[in-house]
């Protein structure tokens, strides 16, 4: 973290929420929300660049990085923190990014609480329509390498974290490693446990977003989430959003591409500012 940012942390409805902050509230508020297992401080190239301009707000989510753990079984609601984070800080109608699962709660922030928000950056969120309940006995649950990474990556060096990160993921700057291995040491296992309780069909929320709205997508066949079909539909439905498509990379859009990326980023800032 450099000098002159400032890290804290909050209660929202009991709840501590830890953030990283790169401004004092003199410059147009941006809350970037990270996706599953990461941290707030895995967001630093894009704070590092837009920091001149923003007052870019990084929180860790509830089991996540430094803020509050997760007991077996609660009922975690993300945007709801989200939302009480916004109002403790004062933010007046911030712009909300989020990337996979933060981009999920980006948009259900907007839905559910329209009047805090003032535009999303949505990078491959991860959205999805509920499955119909089965009646039959679940299968049970399969091997998971990623899951068992996540459960084993307290116990490793933060170097080796790094290390694994940089052959798994080599078009990654070398600023992501670091934030990105020590996310996985903080990250709270029993997360996996709970993060599925509040997920809603994603035509809903998209149907009650408000404000402006970049949806930043990449290729399926690469690993992204938001299909063309996806994109499409949500753009008929809702004509506030409008789709970025960068080419050639995955789910992790941003890490992949960071030029292509922050290129759609800053077109939109701009027009949302203007």
């Amino acid at each position: 973290m450099y000098p002159h940012w400032t890290e804290n942390d909050v209660l929202v409805d009991g709840i501590q929420i830890h953030y990283t902050r790169t401004g004092d509230g003199n410059k147009p508020p941006l809350l970037l929300l990270h996706g599953f297992s990461d941290d707030g401080m895995c967001w630093l190239p894009v704070a590092r660049d837009l920091e001149a301009e923003y007052d870019l707000i990084l929180p860790d989510a509830r089991g996540h990085g430094r803020s509050a753990r997760v007991r077996p079984g609660e009922d975690v609601n993300m945007p709801a923190d989200i939302a009480g984070l916004i109002r403790l800080l004062g933010l007046k109608k911030p712009i909300i990014g989020g990337h996979s699962m933060g981009g999920s709660v980006t948009s259900q922030v907007a839905a559910a609480y329209p009047e805090l928000v003032g535009a999303l950056i949505l990078e491959d969120p991860g959205w999805f329509v509920p499955a119909p309940r089965e009646e039959k006995e679940p299968e049970p649950p399969r091997s998971n390498p990623w899951f068992d990474f996540l459960l084993s990556a307290a116990g490793q060096s933060t170097e080796s974290i790094v290390e694994k990160c940089r052959a798994d993921s080599p078009l990654w700057q070398e600023a992501e490693l670091l934030p990105w291995a020590l996310s996985k040491q903080r990250f709270d296992v029993h997360t996996m446990e709970t993060i599925n309780l509040r997920r809603i069909d994603y035509l809903e929320v998209v149907r009650a977003i408000q404000c402006p709205t970049l949806l930043i997508t990449a290729d399926p066949a690469m690993g992204a989430l938001v299909t063309p079909e996806m994109a499409g539909e949500v753009m008929a439905l809702n004509p506030k959003v409008r789709e970025a498509h960068v080419p050639g990379v995955g789910h992790s859009i941003r890490r992949d591409d960071y030029p292509g990326f922050m290129s759609a980023v800053r077109a939109f800032l701009k027009e949302t500012a203007s």
